[in-house]
């Protein structure tokens, strides 16, 4: 009874150094200038339900997106997840993943996320009603997981996303990488949990191709018109850090409540503050509900 009553003591204490905490990342001045925002679409609908508030707790194959360290905690030897969501501005958003469990080597995991955008109309600087043509963009990610469980109370993942995003004759690739760790049963607290996600590191994407070309001539210069290529910007990917806290409280054999929370600092938007609740009866019926804050409102 002292371990439960000492638990939820350090898990509220985590939750008001979480809420009440005056840190800010530098990327509140840079808000929407980050590339390949796919990366930050959510996936699973017990995380989402939660706010996302589970980087301490997700486990099995929905901790690919959002803790791989996760992933190695699931239950059954091989996982398969499909999933589908219409998103904003008619854009579709389609999920698809498998994991294998090989024992002591650890687990390992494959995503795929594409973004269906439909057919857009071709418009031009001299035609900016339109061509009469259409294109249809396609951006994807590939992620490779790696998860394992080096003791009975920690496991560690990471994840190498490969980005593709190409609009009619322009594309621009890259790498990003998650990391995290999860320790279970803090200080011998049973139930008492934290975890550390470190998402979307990598080099800086630039758009590149042929529909960068533009004809044009020099002025009192005796030669033909010729083609000449715009230099596109360069963008980083959208970083984050995820910091969080939870804890499992059992009511009798059947009734289990976890509640959830996280600091997650943001490279490119204001700092977020989650926190989650789960009530799961007999693991069959659960509800599930979240909350989530920027750092601005606070």
């Amino acid at each position: 009874m002292k371990r439960m009553i000492f638990g939820i003591t350090v898990a509220v204490l985590a939750l008001v150094l979480v809420t009440s905490s005056d840190v800010f990342a530098g990327g509140r001045n840079r808000i929407g200038t980050a590339g390949a925002s796919e990366l930050l679409i959510p996936v699973g609908g017990r995380d989402v339900a939660m706010s996302g508030a589970t980087t301490a707790t997700t486990s099995g194959i929905e901790a690919i997106f959002w803790n791989p360290a996760g992933l190695a905690r699931a239950e059954s030897d091989a996982n398969v997840m499909f999933s589908f969501m219409p998103y904003f501005a008619d854009i579709d958003v389609s999920y698809v993943a498998v994991s294998a469990n090989f024992r002591k080597l650890g687990s390992l995991g494959l995503s795929v996320k594409t973004l269906s955008f439909g057919d857009i109309a071709v418009t031009t600087e001299d035609f900016p009603d339109g061509t009469g043509e259409t294109t249809s963009p396609t951006f994807f990610t590939v992620g490779l997981t790696y998860s394992r469980i080096l003791a009975d109370r920690i496991s560690v993942g990471a994840t190498a996303n490969i980005v593709s995003e190409r609009l009619d004759r322009v594309s621009a690739s890259g790498v990003a990488f998650n990391f995290g760790v999860q320790y279970r049963n803090l200080g011998d607290i049973k139930g008492l949990n934290i975890g550390v996600a470190v998402k979307n590191v990598g080099g800086d994407m630039k758009f590149d191709g042929s529909g960068l070309l533009r004809g044009g001539q020099i002025d009192d210069v005796t030669r033909a018109p010729s083609f000449f290529k715009v230099e596109a910007s360069s963008f980083e990917l959208p970083s984050t850090i995820e910091i969080g806290a939870s804890l499992d409280l059992n009511f009798g054999e059947q009734s289990q409540v976890q509640l959830a929370s996280i600091f997650q600092n943001n490279n490119f938007s204001y700092d977020e503050y989650k926190v989650g609740a789960e009530y799961s009866y007999d693991d069959i019926f659960f509800v599930r509900g979240g909350y989530s804050i920027a750092a601005n409102e606070i």
